[in-house]
């Protein structure tokens, strides 16, 4: 049983279209704030696409997950499943990603993971670009061996984009598997 204050916002007790735009209604607890070692799934925003080659926009994602999340409901309305009656679950904000500098934001995205990690906190990211998910990894995967299920239409293994430029959102899971 979790506990209630991780409790989704009810559509009775406040319009859907109403409050702090979170997913699925989920209390904001940051990484400072006193409730964050009490989390056990967070939901992390990754708004940056520093990576993109072409068609930018991936930096929106979080925020319409989020506006779009607010119409479902913490229940399910076949199965009678609720979720966050299992777990402690939050939304957590977003990375704090530098738009104008590529290794800054690899750098921030990788520290914001690392916390959240050793808080024991098990992460849901809505992201960015493919690239995004290359500092995810060096932040939760500095202290242990680490497993992942990956769903695309390609590998994002490329050694390069574009004479030689090593990050970009083709090729992530190369750098990955190079760093170990």
């Amino acid at each position: 049983m979790s506990d209630p204050f991780f409790t989704p916002v009810s559509g009775f007790e406040l319009p859907r279209f109403a409050g702090v735009p979170t997913f699925m209604r989920l209390p904001h607890v940051p990484p400072a704030s006193e409730r964050f070692a009490d989390v056990q799934i967070g939901v992390i925003g990754v708004p940056w696409d520093g990576g993109t080659t072409n068609r930018p926009g991936p930096r929106h994602g979080p925020r319409q997950l989020r506006d779009a999340s607010t119409m479902i409901r913490a229940e399910h309305p076949v199965s009678g499943v609720r979720p966050f009656e299992a777990a402690n679950c939050a939304d957590l904000g977003d990375v704090a990603a530098n738009s104008a500098s590529l290794t800054d934001s690899l750098e921030r995205i990788a520290a914001f993971y690392r916390d959240v990690h050793d808080a024991g906190i098990r992460p849901l990211t809505a992201g960015g670009d493919h690239l995004c998910t290359l500092p995810i990894l060096r932040g939760i995967a500095a202290d242990a061996p680490l497993g992942m299920i990956h769903f695309d239409s390609h590998t994002d293994l490329f050694d390069s984009y574009f004479n030689g430029t090593k990050y970009t959102h083709g090729t992530p899971f190369r750098r990955a598997v190079e760093e170990g």
